[in-house]
């Protein structure tokens, strides 16, 4: 299975092209406070510069429903990421909404604290839960949280998990043995300094993660 790349923090359309060049399937806008913190319009000026096919993600947190669904049609965004303490509920709404005729990929953060399988289990049993989970040690942490101890709760469900935190090229294939996700992301394992990609390190990245699939199918053949 083919794995899913994010690269997240995107503050240009230099760097934007650089992830897509590299390989990228989805770039990252975080809309929440943060280093690489980007406005709505600036967004929508860089995505009107990048082929119809890349995934524009959105990250969010705590923020209202309303002001989420403005900002995703201005922003021209095809799914966000909540990176707070939103409810199922919340996610459930937001999943209904129509963004420019489209319903918009909803991907959930659960951060690896003491309770994240509680956490996990609530949003895996929703009646409507998100179109993915994403696992994270912490806000811009940039830190990989304990792997081993996580994987076990990840068994016996169909839900896309996407694994991120302090990923870089070195460990991101250790990363994919582990857990077989659907998707990695990656921020500061891919930058010179926070909000400037390193283009080096973008292509490093994707390289690590497509010989990683290769050996995976190699071992499996």
């Amino acid at each position: 299975m083919r794995t899913w790349i994010k690269f997240c923090g995107t503050t240009s359309l230099t760097d934007a092209l650089a992830s897509v060049q590299a390989g990228a399937d989805a770039l990252g806008f975080i809309f929440a406070p943060s280093k690489r913190q980007v406005t709505p319009d600036a967004v929508r000026e860089i995505i009107m510069g990048l082929s119809a096919g890349i995934e524009r993600i959105g990250v969010f947190m705590d923020e209202k429903l309303d002001a989420v669904r403005k900002i995703a049609e201005l922003a021209g965004l095809t799914g966000v990421q909540l990176h707070g303490k939103e409810s199922t509920e919340f996610v459930a709404r937001l999943k209904a909404e129509l963004v420019g005729g489209r319903s918009l990929r909803v991907i959930k953060t659960v951060i690896m604290n003491g309770d994240f399988h509680l956490q996990l289990e609530k949003f895996i049993t929703a009646s409507s839960p998100p179109d993915a989970i994403l696992l994270d040690s912490g806000a811009g942490s940039g830190r990989t949280f304990d792997w081993r101890g996580v994987r076990s709760f990840l068994t016996g469900t169909e839900m896309k998990f996407i694994v991120a935190g302090g990923l870089n090229a070195e460990n991101v294939s250790t990363a994919m043995r582990m857990f077989h996700p659907y998707g990695v992301d990656v921020v500061s394992g891919v930058e010179s300094s926070p909000g400037q990609k390193n283009p080096e390190k973008l292509n490093a990245f994707v390289a690590a993660v497509r010989n990683a699939e290769k050996e995976a199918w190699a071992a499996q053949h």
